[in-house]
């Protein structure tokens, strides 16, 4: 409007111009053809242009006038619009102090203290303001409850012109309510269903021990149970088999159910019968899906790892996130195929939810522990996904592996450093754990922190400082190695694992290893584990020659078989007092070569390595090694680089 209000005084000059200067020439071509019209032309060109000036301050007059009106008119509107504003209005300063309210502020806010919600509302826009100071105008809003009404505060920072000091600004809030919104969507979202599975734990097994006049009766206590519990959430509740459920609900029903910590669980385990058996629930609730077959799938994957954790829990999948509850109850050690091929669904389902996948096993990893790094690292590429192995260059214990391994060139890019892994994990790389499941004693603590997607792998018996955030466990005490576990899961995983020679090989090894050339804790399983490794081409011989030792090994170990002492007629104790990079290598291989002397069943062989102190514990007997070191405390205080245990099938 100001633009146009300025043009037309211009264009109006500038029309008047050119009309002079026409008759200033008209007049002098006259002048020049009569000389008599000179002065008469002078004088009525004086007049022309008199009137012209004249005519134009007018027009100008006018022209200001007419603004300044159009101006004050539109002042005033602003004014009155402002005044009587259909919105709670409020202007303050920075300071949070009021200087004006509208007319339905007061009304609004009539029997409220409002100055309190004015500090907290100035006090969440701190940033806002401060973002603020290198900008002319600025407008943010904040949501805000008042009351139990909930408003957007809409605030508009303007910077005061007439204050003397420098980025001083006003602030204009208008307060809309939303809560009728806010309420059709609490009510949209809590309308959604949410689709859960409850599956009854070893139902065949448990139904074996109970006797038929019997079994009618506890299948309807336990029916009764899980009916009871669903319908004080008014859940719709199926039985799709004899121990299977599948259970809808609103979403409004969710957070009672998490408060509640899912009681039903403890509640079934109530159920009596004669055989003093005792029943437990699996259940998996799933959110995630737009439709609720998608929701069921979701909820399906969560039961897959559900089961994979021993059973007798419960989990709710919300945001990609995975809630456990439950599992108090003291699992049943037992190693059933089914088992393997659940944990093998649910980690390939796992590794496909993932960008990439990071393994890795315990400090100065063993040959069991880098065996079962690379048959997951095969399970993972040949998924279609990239997968990282993460050791540490100065072991000295897979020396001879290792070299082999550089002859591969597809591992050129594989073994990366703890640094390196550390720059690279995120919350969506999913991090194996394997032949460990001991926070202090994983390759890289730290990463355990980075994501919240992980898998254990191990055998060895569980202690007080195991990973607790773990999404899926597959711990077994029973098995001889971590790598007999992995050899499971590849045979069981849905696409065929085509294991390269040097993988089996290394799986092969580490079954070899952990088991003394399968005489220590070998079952069944163990050789089924062994006979599919040695299908897929692996070479003994070569195998073999990774566990010789060098003469100077050879000599050092004699060395301290030789000063042992022999306590309780079974328990053999030497000490390493040489400080060499591989004193963790040799006092294993001490305790083991301890083992083959007569009597002994159990054998600790301690040593320095830098300014740390390992110790190597090994059993054959009764004696459970693990149980012993976790109580040497010292042991944790000093950092002890290494803890291995072996425990018998008795132990």
């Amino acid at each position: 409007m100001q633009n146009n209000n300025k043009k037309f005084p211009e264009q109006l000059i500038s029309k008047t111009k050119i009309y002079l200067i026409l008759i200033f020439i008209l007049l002098l071509i006259i002048s020049i053809e009569n000389k008599k019209w000179i002065i008469p032309a002078i004088i009525i060109y004086v007049i022309i242009v008199s009137y012209a000036i004249l005519t134009d301050k007018k027009k100008k007059s006018e022209i200001s006038e007419t603004i300044q009106d159009l101006k004050l008119t539109v002042d005033t509107a602003a004014k009155t619009s402002l005044i009587n504003s259909p919105f709670p209005l409020v202007i303050i300063e920075e300071n949070g102090k009021i200087v004006w309210r509208s007319s339905k502020f007061v009304s609004e806010f009539a029997n409220i203290d409002i100055n309190n919600y004015i500090q907290d509302i100035l006090y969440d826009l701190k940033e806002e303001i401060e973002n603020i100071k290198e900008q002319t105008d600025k407008t943010v809003k904040v949501q805000v409850k008042i009351e139990g009404k909930t408003y957007n505060a809409i605030g508009k920072f303007v910077k005061s012109n007439k204050s003397k000091e420098k980025n001083k600004y006003t602030i204009i809030i208008y307060f809309i309510d939303i809560t009728e919104n806010i309420k059709l969507q609490k009510e949209y979202k809590d309308s959604k269903s949410c689709v859960g599975i409850i599956m009854i734990d070893n139902y065949e097994e448990n139904m074996q021990q109970i006797e038929n006049e019997e079994k009618p009766q506890i299948t309807a206590e336990i029916d009764k149970c899980i009916y009871e519990w669903t319908n004080e959430t008014n859940g719709i509740l199926i039985k799709t088999d004899r121990d299977r459920y599948i259970y809808i609900f609103e979403q409004r029903y969710l957070e009672e159910i998490k408060e509640d910590k899912f009681s039903i669980l403890d509640k079934i385990k109530e159920v009596q019968n004669k055989a003093n058996v005792q029943f437990t629930l699996s259940i998996a609730i799933s959110n995630e899906g737009k439709t609720d077959k998608e929701k069921y799938k979701s909820s399906q994957t969560a039961m897959d790892i559900i089961l994979g954790r021993g059973g007798d829990q419960a989990v709710i999948r919300e945001n990609e996130i995975y809630k456990f509850y439950g599992g108090r109850a003291q699992e049943v050690e037992k190693r059933t195929k089914v088992k393997a091929r659940v944990i093998a669904q649910a980690l390939e389902n796992l590794v496909q939810e993932s960008n990439k996948v990071m393994i890795m096993g315990h400090t100065n990893p063993d040959i069991d522990a880098m065996g079962s790094a690379m048959g997951i690292y095969r399970l993972v590429k040949d998924l279609g996904k990239n997968a990282y192995i993460i050791t540490s260059n100065e072991t000295t214990t897979l020396q001879s592996f290792k070299e082999a391994l550089e002859k591969e060139e597809e591992y050129e890019d594989t073994l990366i450093s703890k640094e390196v892994a550390e720059e690279n994990i995120d919350e969506n790389t999913l991090l194996v754990i394997v032949d460990t499941h001991k926070t202090n004693y994983v390759e890289a603590p730290e990463l355990l922190k980075k994501t919240e997607k992980i898998v254990i792998i191990d055998h060895h018996r569980r202690s007080a400082d195991y990973i607790e955030n773990a999404t899926l466990t597959f711990q077994e005490v029973y098995a001889s190695s971590a790598a007999e576990l992995v050899t499971e899961i590849l045979q069981y995983v849905s696409k065929k694992v085509n294991l390269k020679t040097i993988e089996a090989e290394s799986l092969y090894a580490g079954i070899m290893m952990d088991t003394k050339n399968f005489t220590f804790k070998t079952g069944v399983r163990t050789f089924e584990a062994a006979a599919y490794l040695r299908k897929c081409g692996v070479d003994i011989i070569r195998v073999k020659k990774w566990f010789q030792s060098d003469l100077s090994s050879f000599v050092k170990i004699a060395d301290i078989v030789k000063k042992a002492e022999i306590v309780n007629e079974t328990i053999a104790i030497a000490i390493n007092n040489k400080k060499t990079k591989d004193a963790s290598l040799i006092c294993a291989k001490s305790a083991d070569e301890l083992l083959t002397i007569s009597n002994v069943t159990a054998s600790f062989v301690l040593g320095y390595m830098g300014d740390k102190i390992c110790i190597s514990g090994r059993s054959i007997g009764d004696i459970n090694v693990q149980i012993i070191l976790e109580k040497l405390r010292w042991w944790r205080t000093y950092n002890s680089c290494r803890s291995t245990s072996r425990r018998n099938d008795n132990g």
